[in-house]
């Protein structure tokens, strides 16, 4: 049996995408598919600690951690940061960045370093919004990711 893994064309989805070439169907059997490829995937939880932790070395201001698991797909987690200078906010970054590597979880994307006004730090279902208080203000995300209020309650 020939096994191919390659990783999907598109690696801001953070997925792997399988192929599995073989002779006969009757060759593999779903114990051998989940043997083979089965990971363990990272707990979300602990890449979280790995994120709060950094952000609070660095001296991150007016952190915000929200669920938006039942608002999108994009990702289960969004925290919002605020860095007091344009210093601040790479610092923060990369601070995030880099103790999340160190404890195994891998950036997706980081956007945003260049001006740092606003650095994004994607890691799938995490994703790290660290800003200057003028752009948070401005952007407003805690609005945009709170769930629609029902008209006339």
């Amino acid at each position: 049996m020939e096994i191919d893994r390659f990783m999907n064309p598109e690696p801001s989805l953070g997925q792997h995408t399988l192929k599995k070439s073989f002779a006969g169907a009757s060759d593999v059997t779903a114990t051998d598919f989940n043997e083979e490829f089965s990971e363990t995937p990272v707990a979300p939880a602990n890449c979280l600690s790995v994120v709060r932790n950094a952000l609070d070395d660095v001296k991150a201001q007016n952190v915000a951690i929200m669920d938006v698991r039942g608002i999108t797909d994009v990702a289960d987690t969004i925290i919002i940061a605020s860095g007091t200078s344009t210093r601040h906010v790479k610092a923060l970054a990369n601070n995030v960045a880099d103790e999340a590597r160190k404890a195994g979880f891998r950036p997706i994307g980081i956007e945003g370093e260049r001006d740092a006004e606003w650095i994004l730090i994607d890691f799938g279902n995490l994703v790290v919004h660290v800003m200057l208080p003028t752009a948070r203000t401005f952007y407003d995300l805690e609005s945009l990711w709170k769930p629609a209020q029902k008209s006339g309650s």
